[in-house]
């Protein structure tokens, strides 16, 4: 048993099959009544692809779009966390207002996850891993292996199909 849980960071990369790592995490919170921080990192363009977009569009423009898109995705985010209330939470489990809150951010997923979680001081980081073959484990790594391989934090990893 975790002592003293106020703060959870979930990371997600929001594809399919992550609703298991973020039920782990609101289990967590009901348990302890704190609050969750759902986070999504978006990763950078590579230089090439930023060379494309600068010679297409303007600065303003581009900072326009940009900061649309994240709000956009904030937005999305926080339908999410409703929806999987509604659909997935008896009236005993539900998250109260501000209970738990949406960040985008950008920057290298890993690096991210342990910033974001330094920022808020979290107790604990909650995250979804897919499975991989070994040789990929082994050359590439997992975010999630990362993570728990540079924090300090317990980090709770759940199994994604």
């Amino acid at each position: 048993m975790l002592p003293q849980v106020k703060k959870i960071l979930y990371a997600s990369d929001i594809d399919q099959g992550s609703r298991p790592a973020f039920r782990a995490a609101v289990s967590l919170c009901g348990h302890y009544n704190s609050e969750i921080t759902f986070l999504h990192v978006i990763e950078p363009l590579s230089a090439s692809a930023q060379s494309i977009v600068d010679t297409m569009m303007n600065d303003e423009s581009l900072l326009e779009m940009h900061d649309q898109s994240i709000q956009n995705l904030r937005d999305k985010l926080k339908e999410r966390i409703e929806r999987f209330c509604e659909t997935e939470l008896e009236e005993s489990e539900m998250l109260s207002e501000g209970q738990a809150v949406a960040r985008v951010e950008e920057g290298t997923p890993w690096k991210t996850i342990l910033e974001v979680a330094d920022d808020i001081d979290a107790d604990v980081i909650v995250m979804g891993t897919r499975t991989h073959s070994g040789v990929s484990q082994f050359l590439l790594g997992s975010t999630a292996n990362k993570v728990m391989h540079h924090t300090k934090r317990p980090v709770l990893v759940v199994p994604l199909k």
